[in-house]
């Protein structure tokens, strides 16, 4: 079934030719990083408390610092940052960017390094600043990334306690701890890197899924407000319809009357007053609302109510497959009569009529935790570039209906055979007969966009792939001979779905 009216999973919807979320690799992922602007500040915040502690090292305690080595890497973090300040101003810095992040969060972790080294190693007790950085990237950084810092810091901190100047202490005092209490330095630090590092993933990984369900619930609201305009657009077409159709099926009775009883011209009028009547029947469906516990709207067998979807649609030279499927071969369930379902599930057997060469099977599977219902055709399947928008409104593949050209074609033979042949034009070769077919309703692209929205409402997924024929050739590729066709499938938890049994 190609759907034409079109109704995510996914983005839909959950829309999975390959799962609700089958494009995995374009959903939001912690590879945003922070942007240049905040990288900015917390340098300036890191180079004045480096100078603040220089400074009162030297000047308050008089401890015997190698200055100037320490002035060139606090003069390094102060150049890195003018480079940023002066880009920043070149750009808005406001977006993040997880490669800068990186690479700033690099920097910061080899210059804290080098300072560390001059002053004493893993025996300065700021060497707990390591943990900042990685801590940071776990934060914002994608997981490699996030691991490439670590490992920075790791060799840092082996490195250390290889190489490292003794610790400033004061005048004429010099303070060497064991080389045991270093090793317990620089393991407690490596293991706090772990532990922080994995407390701040899993708090950033439960935020990201907190800003993805507030995400997928903004544009599940934005279809049901879409939806919604939509409810107030067909109550006034049920409105303003009222007196064409009327019309139209004035006209069309007299044409009736006026014309042979077996005739093409009364066949037509027939034809037109039989789908003018079914406009009506719509409309008052549309402005009517089931009153509660009618028993119309009560519950029905689950085949009872897949034939109850087809059966509008049976009689113009289509096959209909209507089965229903049980895993244990238990009896079919009872299921609610929801008119979102039933709505929902006739719009997708309309859209398989209307593409399908000769066969629609629809198809009911009922298993343990679940009842799903397919509909398949043998049509030429949904184009390639089509299926990432399937859902959203006004998406359709056909400009053109098959079944508005095949009425269009029947009206058109009927008037050319009732019309008498002008004088002196030879009649021409009759044509071949129109297909009959029945009209469709739509052409708009916003029937399966409302049957997706209805059918998910009620606790459904919806997902859309190829039929039996395999899926459809990419552009440029060649047409296979066999047809292809499209598969609708809609997934209910059981409870959903089924009536319990009394």
């Amino acid at each position: 079934m190609s759907p034409t009216q079109d109704p995510l999973s996914s983005q839909s919807a959950v829309i999975d030719g390959g799962g609700r979320f089958a494009g995995w690799r374009n959903l939001p992922r912690r590879s945003r990083g922070l942007s240049l602007r905040t990288l900015v500040i917390l340098r300036w915040m890191a180079i004045a408390g480096q100078s603040a502690t220089v400074a009162v090292a030297v000047g308050w305690f008089h401890f015997d610092l190698p200055l100037w080595g320490c002035l060139a890497c606090i003069a390094a973090s102060v150049a890195m940052n003018l480079n940023a300040t002066a880009r920043l101003k070149r750009s808005d810095g406001s977006a993040p960017d997880g490669a800068l992040t990186a690479a700033h969060l690099g920097f910061d972790i080899l210059q804290l390094s080098a300072l560390l080294a001059l002053t004493g190693g893993l025996q300065n007790p700021f060497c707990l600043l390591l943990v900042a950085p990685v801590t940071v990237a776990a934060a914002s950084l994608p997981g490699r990334q996030a691991a490439l810092m670590g490992l920075l810091v790791l060799a840092a901190t082996v490195g250390l306690f290889f190489f490292s100047m003794p610790l400033p202490w004061q005048a004429g005092t010099e303070l060497d701890l064991p080389p045991l209490y270093r090793f317990g330095v620089g393991l407690a630090l490596i293991t706090g890197v772990v532990f922080t590092a994995a407390y701040a993933w899993r708090v950033a990984a439960d935020a990201e899924k907190l800003e993805l369900a507030l995400a997928t619930t903004q544009d599940v609201l934005q279809r049901e407000q879409r939806l919604a305009a939509l409810g107030g657009l067909a109550a006034a077409a049920a409105h303003e319809l009222g007196t064409p159709l009327a019309t139209i099926q004035v006209v069309a009775r007299e044409l009736l009357r006026a014309s042979a009883r077996d005739g093409a011209a009364a066949e037509d009028a027939a034809l037109i007053l039989q789908q003018a009547e079914r406009c009506r029947d719509i409309l008052k469906q549309l402005s009517q609302q089931p009153e509660e516990g009618d028993s119309v709207f009560a519950d029905v067998g689950l085949k009872a109510l897949l034939e109850e979807v087809v059966e509008p649609h049976r009689g113009f030279d289509l096959a209909f497959e209507v089965a229903v499927r049980t895993a244990s071969g238990e009896a079919a369930p009872r299921v609610r009569r929801l008119p979102e379902v039933v709505h929902g599930l006739s719009t997708l057997v309309e859209n398989a009529a209307d593409f399908a060469n000769s066969r629609v099977r629809v198809q009911a599977l009922v298993d343990a935790g679940f009842i799903e219902i397919e509909v398949v055709d043998d049509g030429p399947g949904i184009p390639p570039d089509i299926l990432p928008r399937l859902g959203e409104p006004y998406v359709t593949s056909r400009p053109h209906g098959k079944a508005r050209r095949a009425l269009a074609a029947q009206l058109a033979a009927s008037v050319a055979a009732a019309a008498p042949g002008r004088k002196g034009r030879k009649a021409g070769k009759a044509g071949p007969a129109p297909e009959t077919i029945a009209p469709s309703q739509g052409g708009m692209g916003l029937g399966f966009f409302i049957a997706r929205t209805l059918l998910e409402r009620t606790g459904g997924k919806v997902s859309v792939g190829a039929g039996d024929g395999g899926p459809a050739p990419q552009k440029g590729q060649p047409q296979k001979s066999h047809p292809r066709g499209a598969r609708v499938a809609v997934r209910w938890p059981r409870p959903a779905l089924e009536v319990p049994p009394s």
